[in-house]
């Protein structure tokens, strides 16, 4: 189920609660409302009002968490990737063999995290290989001087940082979302929302507010599972620093990269 179609469903059930407070406050005698009764009707909305305060507050923070903490770590493999391709240029032309398990490794990548379901799957199995290719090549490489020690020991900590990234980037991905405070939050607001209704006078003001307030949790649901998607949904992020890198790891190495 999409974000937009789960915030509508939590839209209409708010709106629907509002309604059936309303529409209580013109069936109930007038004792139910009156002030002593008020008082409790009162005291409940307080209390979810603080609840639904707290409990979203808490889900948008830790949606954004997830996006800005994915963004942060697509940021650290594309920066690696670049770091990983020029010392591989440097250490000279058998470096080469390493820039391109990479590349492809970078593109499983892509496919995995921005493609479909059936690319995600196939990508771990692409990964795996990708580090056993890498691990073959790093076997077969023989610095002859210190400076090409140096740029080995470099590119293989470099890539066992995109490694662990991207492996991060994987699992944090895998259940961002709370679904159970998803539910509280919609329950809570949908009480809350009719014991509003029984406080109120039923008129085309009230009404209005009613919808504009289910919109406005509505609205707050939805940018919980939109940042908690963040390749996936309407904000998803871009990817072109992996894409620079892809494209930079193409590119030939010149007869001057290497020492």
């Amino acid at each position: 189920m999409s974000s937009f179609t789960v915030a509508a469903v939590v839209w209409a059930l708010i709106t629907l609660g509002g309604v059936l407070g309303l529409f209580l406050k013109t069936r109930l005698a007038s004792h139910y409302t009156s002030e002593l009764s008020r008082d409790m009707i009162g005291g409940v909305v307080g209390l979810l009002t603080l609840l639904l305060a707290l409990v979203l507050g808490l889900l948008i923070w830790t949606a954004f968490g997830v996006f800005s903490t994915q963004q942060r770590e697509l940021e650290s493999i594309a920066a690696k990737a670049l770091e990983f391709n020029l010392e591989m240029r440097h250490y000279g032309p058998a470096g080469d063999a390493a820039r391109e398990v990479l590349r492809q490794d970078l593109i499983s990548a892509r496919l995995q995290f921005w493609g479909d379901d059936r690319a995600m799957a196939a990508s771990y199995d692409a990964s795996y290989k990708a580090m056993a290719d890498m691990s073959n090549v790093f076997g077969r490489l023989d610095p002859q001087t210190d400076a090409q020690k140096e740029l080995l020991a470099a590119a293989k900590a470099n890539y066992g940082t995109i490694g662990e990234d991207r492996l991060l980037m994987s699992l944090q991905v895998l259940s961002p979302i709370a679904w159970p405070l998803i539910y509280a939050v919609t329950a809570w607001s949908c009480l809350m929302f009719a014991g509003m209704g029984l406080l109120s006078r039923p008129n085309a003001a009230t009404v209005v507010m009613l919808i504009l307030g289910a919109a406005s949790v509505s609205l707050a649901i939805l940018l919980i599972l939109e940042f908690s998607r963040p390749y996936t949904s309407s904000i998803q992020m871009s990817p072109i620093v992996i894409d620079h890198a892809i494209a930079d790891l193409a590119k030939p190495s010149g007869p001057g990269d290497s020492n």
